[in-house]
């Protein structure tokens, strides 16, 4: 590990109002897990740990430590703050492989969790640890959703994830069933035909955000959620183009150059990179270059026609800036494979065979603040109900939607469908 754990440890000032676990968004107990560190009491931080975030292994690895914990650290003022990614992986790790092996007591209620990604992985482990008989529905043959097929395999080892499914999903007795696609052979009608008393959904955002410019379609141009799904089977050439320079439009670009390509080049249409500076710093040292203001015009076999912008800033409100093309500006930059990064939205499959439940203007499933969808007994969270966001709030909504589902099996709340129904789109 290139940063000594217990070096790092020492140097935590645990601070009485502590800025690190204030950045966290799922307020991960930072002082006190590097206190027990420091003592040796390795298991009970990693209990801690894990107790707070059932997916800590993944987002010790992959979370922007620079904008939460590490970013607010107050060493961070004047010098490096106490990179506790580093420690959080070490912890986490060793514990995971010490996990005793535990059933919880059976409570006799069924729970279908449709799709293996941050959130349903979460409510999953919490839900089988108080006793659920769990069933895992995954369109895949492995689990992890973007986790697995969002990320590549250097930021996230796809160990992580083996290891998780056997210490904390059959561990907990969580069964598993793969490439079923919900809304084909089964329904959530059948789900509660079949006794299940509850069922999370968490299907993720996988339909790519088209561009809508000429030459979409042609077989040089590729969706970079279905890219960094199997890199292996593309063949991009020496020279690509992305579209998009967000933290996924980083991973693909730096996936790209461990394949084989020889150039990258990531465009946007303002002067504001999205990723993370991490994830920039990163691709940007392993070779990938960088075009500010320029909007795609159109894709031809020779490349993409990009046209200057102008009107640079991010607004204060957060809201994207007013772009305006620039007359006379056409240029066309050649590539042999354009790959498209610029966000993704759900698959309508599951609302298309449910009767009852909504969404929003953007195709996002309505869900109150506790998870509840406009259909009884169907929860939610995660990128199908917010859109994409980062895995530990994804987790952290998972927690909370656990309890309310929780809450709602033992029969102490009840649907709460007209709260959904006026939730904000």
């Amino acid at each position: 590990m290139a940063i000594h754990v217990l070096d790092e440890a020492e140097r935590c000032l645990q601070c009485k109002n502590p800025q690190c676990r204030k950045g966290c968004p799922i307020s991960t107990p930072i002082p006190t897990a590097i206190k027990l560190l420091r003592e040796g009491r390795v298991d009970e931080a990693g209990e801690l740990l894990f107790e707070n975030n059932p997916l800590t292994t993944v987002c010790s690895r992959i979370c922007n430590h620079e904008s939460q914990c590490e970013g607010h650290c107050v060493l961070g003022r004047k010098g490096a703050p106490v990179h506790f990614s580093a420690i959080e992986e070490y912890i986490s790790d060793l514990y995971g492989s010490r996990v005793p092996d535990e059933h919880a007591a059976p409570n006799g209620k069924r729970v279908a969790i449709i799709g293996a990604g941050p959130a349903g992985l979460a409510i999953a482990v919490i839900l089988a640890r108080r006793g659920y008989d769990v069933t895992i529905f995954e369109n895949h043959d492995k689990i992890g959703g973007v986790l697995r097929y969002g990320i590549p395999e250097f930021r996230l080892p796809k160990t992580v994830l083996d290891d998780f499914q056997k210490r904390h999903l059959e561990a907990n007795g969580v069964k598993l069933r793969f490439n079923t696609t919900i809304g084909q052979a089964i329904s959530i009608d059948d789900m509660f035909e079949d006794g299940y008393s509850a069922v999370f959904a968490g299907t993720g955002v996988w339909r790519p955000h088209a561009l809508r410019i000429p030459g979409e379609t042609l077989g040089n141009v590729h969706y970079g959620i279905n890219y960094l799904a199997n890199p292996d089977s593309f063949k991009l050439g020496r020279r690509v183009i992305v579209i998009g320079v967000g933290n996924a439009a980083m991973d693909v670009a730096r996936t790209a150059l461990r394949h084989g390509a020889e150039r990258v080049t990531c465009f946007a249409q303002s002067s504001h990179v999205a990723a993370s500076n991490h994830e920039r710093s990163y691709a940007e040292l392993e070779g990938v270059d960088f075009v500010l203001n320029r909007a795609p015009v159109r894709i031809t076999p020779e490349g993409v026609v990009f046209i200057q912008t102008e009107g640079s800033e991010i607004s204060e409100n957060g809201e994207p800036p007013t772009l305006r093309a620039l007359p006379g500006t056409e240029q066309l930059f050649e590539a042999d494979s354009v790959i498209i990064s610029a966000g993704q939205r759900p698959l309508d499959r599951l609302v298309n065979t449910t009767e009852g439940l909504e969404t929003n203007a953007r195709g996002l499933l309505r869900t109150d603040d506790t998870g509840h969808t406009t259909r009884p007994g169907v929860f939610a969270c995660g990128d199908v109900s917010t859109g994409a966001r980062t895995v530990v709030e994804a987790v952290a909504d998972a927690k909370r939607v656990a309890d309310a589902m929780d809450r709602y099996m033992q029969g102490l709340e009840g649907s709460t469908q007209q709260g959904a129904e006026a939730a904000e789109d």
